[in-house]
C-alpha cells in the first residue's frame, strides 16, 4: 500500500504544477491585456485633449467661421486613414472576416450601411453639436460640463432599455454632477447659450452611445467598421448642400 501511495504522489504533484502554470499564464495574459488597455486609454486621452484644443483655437482664437468644414475635414482624414489601414490588412471592419460585399467601394456591405444609418445620423448630430459647444464655451468649463454626459447616458439607457445601475454607481455620478454644479456656480464667464449647447451635446452623445449598444452590436461591425460607416453620411455629396455652400461662401469671404 505504501508503494502504491508513493507511486500516486508524483502524479498529483504533476497535476498541481500544471494547474499552477495554467493559472500563471492566465494571470500574465490578463496583465498584458491590462497594459494594452492602459496604453489605449492614455492614447485616447491625449488625442481627445489635443482635438479639443485644436478645435477651440481654430474657432475662437483664429476666428475660423466654418465649424462644418472642420468636422468634414476631420471625418475625411479618419476615413482615409481607415481605408489605408484596411487595404494594408492592419485592421478589419468586422468581427469575422467577410470576403464578399455588396458595395466593394465602401469595404462594408450595402445592407450593413443601411442598417447602421440611424447610428450614422446620431453620430452626425453628435459631431456638429459638439463642435458648436466647443466654440460657445471656454475649455475648462467645456471639460467640466462634458463629464455629466454619463448621467444623460444612464437616463437614455433607462428610457430605451429599462436598464438600472447600482446605488454606488448612481452615487458616483451624483458626485460628478455636484462637482459640475459648483464649478459652474464659480464660473465668472457664465454663458447661458454656451451651457445649453454643451448639455444638448451631452444628450446627442448619450443617444449616440445608446445607438451603438442597440445597433452596433447587431451590425456585426467592430469599432473600425462603425467609424467607417458613420463617416459616409456627412461626406455624402447629396447631404447638407446648403450648409456646405454657405460655408464655402464664408471661406471665400
Amino acid at each position: 500500500m505504501a508503494s502504491e501511495k508513493n507511486q500516486k504522489l508524483p502524479v498529483f504533484n504533476t497535476l498541481e504544477k500544471e494547474e499552477e502554470s495554467d493559472h500563471d499564464k492566465k494571470v500574465s495574459s490578463s496583465s498584458a491585456m491590462t497594459k494594452k488597455g492602459a496604453y489605449a486609454a492614455i492614447s485616447y486621452m491625449v488625442s481627445a485633449v489635443l482635438l479639443v484644443m485644436f478645435n477651440k483655437a481654430a474657432l475662437s482664437s483664429y476666428k475660423f467661421p466654418c465649424a462644418n468644414v472642420i468636422t468634414l475635414v476631420q471625418m475625411a482624414s479618419s476615413l482615409a486613414l481607415l481605408y489605408v489601414m484596411k487595404r494594408w490588412k492592419i485592421i478589419s471592419f468586422t468581427a469575422e472576416p467577410q470576403s464578399n460585399t455588396d458595395n466593394p467601394g465602401t469595404l462594408v456591405p450595402l445592407k450593413t450601411l443601411v442598417h447602421t444609418l440611424p447610428l450614422a445620423i446620431s453620430y452626425l448630430f453628435y459631431m456638429l453639436v459638439t463642435m458648436e459647444s466647443v466654440r460657445a464655451i471656454n475649455v475648462p468649463m467645456y471639460s467640466t460640463l462634458r463629464r455629466t454626459t454619463v448621467a444623460f447616458t444612464m437616463i437614455v439607457e433607462y428610457l430605451l432599455t429599462g436598464s438600472k445601475h447600482s446605488y454606488p454607481v448612481v452615487g458616483s455620478v451624483g458626485m460628478i454632477l455636484l462637482g459640475a454644479f459648483f464649478a459652474g456656480a464659480r464660473d465668472l464667464s457664465f454663458d447661458a447659450y454656451g451651457y445649453s449647447v454643451v448639455f444638448v451635446a451631452n444628450i446627442c452623445t448619450a443617444i449616440y452611445l445608446a445607438s451603438i449598444a442597440r445597433i452596433g452590436k447587431s451590425s456585426g461591425l467592430n469599432t473600425f467598421g462603425l467609424m467607417w460607416s458613420n463617416g459616409h453620411l456627412p461626406l455624402n455629396p447629396s447631404d447638407d448642400n446648403d450648409d456646405n455652400s454657405s460655408d464655402a461662401a464664408n471661406l471665400g469671404d
